[in-house]
């Protein structure tokens, strides 16, 4: 090993020590057939998923099972060397562990699945894989809309709500040793895709029984997103029917209630920081009462979906109590007309209530999310917006969180266009104009938009691309020549629009 890589080994080593001491740990993992649970982004961000920690809970619980936690790299540089990746418990290299199991949250974490496969020095396609090589099971909300990209390089990819059928799998795969018979039995699974058997034909979504929710984290993390923070799940799904949105109504029976006794039975007396989780928090019947005896305990709380419609006085001044300083809300789409087409309930009398209450509760500012370049929008659109929250700006300081709209696969949208980089970008800056001095206006990349977009409605081609693209050092440059280059049939693949 080069004298450069052998010092960040080292440094890494250390970090790792250090963030165990700092843990609050979970289950031991006593099982003799162990998985390396692998995050495709850095600890801060893996250490800060629910449903990561659920699984390891899952495995670790399970008998005979258990699994090791492994990440990637801080520093990590695609398309340069990282350390050789090990796991956080035993330093064992993940190489070495009969299966690799990989959560992918969204399109652009692929590259981060690519980067870890390669520090494991285990060959990203499945292809180049044989006995001698882990046994690599995907999985994660990527499978909720579109998981075909990940076909190039994961052998089998649990569908849906893998808590219910993850520890099954693994049974599986501990009693049946050779590859192709691991394939071949997991292509009956109802809820697990086989590329190699499959092709791009998904399996179905597992739900889970309503008996295994809420999912909780067992372990707190100081050098997180979530800074020492309990978390856990207050409904499962959603009962609203936007548009855009891969967990609306449809999905996986809709919204499923925790009761607050259950909530608040999990939650260890002594955890000060606590996250309530799910698609649309706010929405849950007894919200206000389970932050306010929170609050009562002495917890500072966070909440991870706040709905306009939900925010009365009450629940804002409950809010300001257990620590929030910004009400952080959805806009979603800029005009009136463009929400009701979104099928969206964030109406203006909504969001200028929440304004005036956030005001009457002495909060600090008001942070609304909204997207551009939805289907249909034009600059009268954005020009409402900017006058909108220009009103909005005089009750309360107002910050704008912009993302350009990325039509997904199981969504009514699936068929919708990127608008284009060029088109989000002109509307980005008149916005900003119309705002000028009045709102804090900023917006994620609308390139690196696009290369989720050309993701989300790809398939194995796409993800095939996307090695390249990580090789190139996955820049936009390197994306989209990548991507350029892929055919379907001997002939160029339709892209979305770049400009």
């Amino acid at each position: 090993m080069p004298r450069a890589r052998e010092k960040k080994a080292e440094s890494f080593r250390d970090k790792v020590r250090r963030r165990l001491s700092e843990e609050t740990p979970g289950a031991p993992s006593h099982g003799d057939f162990q998985a390396a649970l692998v995050y495709p982004s850095p600890y801060r961000v893996g250490m800060s998923s629910l449903g990561y920690q659920r699984i390891i809970r899952e495995l670790r619980e399970a008998k005979g099972l258990g699994c090791e936690r492994a990440f990637l790299d801080d520093d990590a540089k695609p398309g340069e060397p990282s350390p050789l990746l090990v796991t956080y418990e035993s330093q064992r290299p993940v190489k070495e562990f009969p299966v690799i199991a990989v959560s992918v949250a969204y399109e652009l974490e692929i590259a981060g699945l690519l980067q870890v496969l390669d520090a494991a020095q285990v060959p990203c396609f499945r292809a180049d894989r044989d006995e001698r090589h882990p046994f690599v099971l995907g999985g994660g909300p990527l499978t909720f809309s579109n998981p075909t990209p990940l076909a190039p390089y994961c052998d089998a990819v649990v569908m849906g709500e893998g808590e219910v059928v993850v520890s099954e799998v693994m049974n599986l795969l501990a009693s049946t040793p050779k590859r192709e018979d691991r394939l071949a039995a997991l292509a009956k699974h109802p809820h697990v895709w086989v590329p190699e058997h499959h092709g791009e034909r998904l399996a179905s979504l597992a739900q889970c029984d309503d008996t295994f929710l809420p999912a909780w984290g067992g372990m707190r993390a100081l050098d997180t997103e979530l800074t020492s923070m309990f978390l856990v799940e207050t409904s499962r799904g959603c009962s609203r029917g936007c548009t855009y949105c891969v967990m609306r109504r449809s999905t996986n029976g809709g919204m499923r209630i925790v009761p607050d006794d259950v909530i608040l039975g999990l939650i260890p007396a002594e955890a000060k920081r606590v996250g309530l989780v799910g698609a649309a928090v706010s929405d849950h019947p007894k919200i206000v009462s389970i932050v306010r005896t929170l609050v009562e305990r002495g917890c500072e709380v966070g909440l991870s979906s706040l709905r306009p419609d939900k925010l009365k006085l009450e629940f804002v001044e409950t809010l300001k109590s257990a620590g929030y300083r910004t009400l952080t809300t959805a806009m979603d789409g800029p005009s009136e007309r463009v929400r009701k087409q979104l099928d969206r309930r964030a109406e203006i009398r909504h969001l200028t209530a929440a304004a005036e209450n956030a005001r009457a509760a002495k909060m600090d500012r008001m942070k609304l999310y909204l997207m551009l370049g939805l289907p249909g929008e034009t600059m009268e659109d954005i020009d409402e917006c900017a006058r909108f929250t220009t009103e909005l700006s005089k009750i309360v300081p107002v910050a704008l969180g912009i993302a350009p709209f990325c039509p997904k696969k199981n969504t009514p949208l699936v068929d919708a266009s990127f608008a284009g980089i060029d088109v989000v970008d002109d509307r980005l800056d008149r916005l900003r104009r119309g705002l000028k001095g009045r709102a804090d206006v900023r917006s994620t990349s609308a390139k690196w938009a696009w290369v989720e977009a050309v993701l989300a409605k790809g398939g194995a081609a796409e993800g095939r691309a996307v090695h390249e693209a990580v090789q190139e050092g996955a820049t936009f440059a390197a994306y989209r020549k990548a991507f350029a280059k892929v055919e379907t049939k001997g002939a160029p693949r339709k892209l979305a629009v770049v400009a």
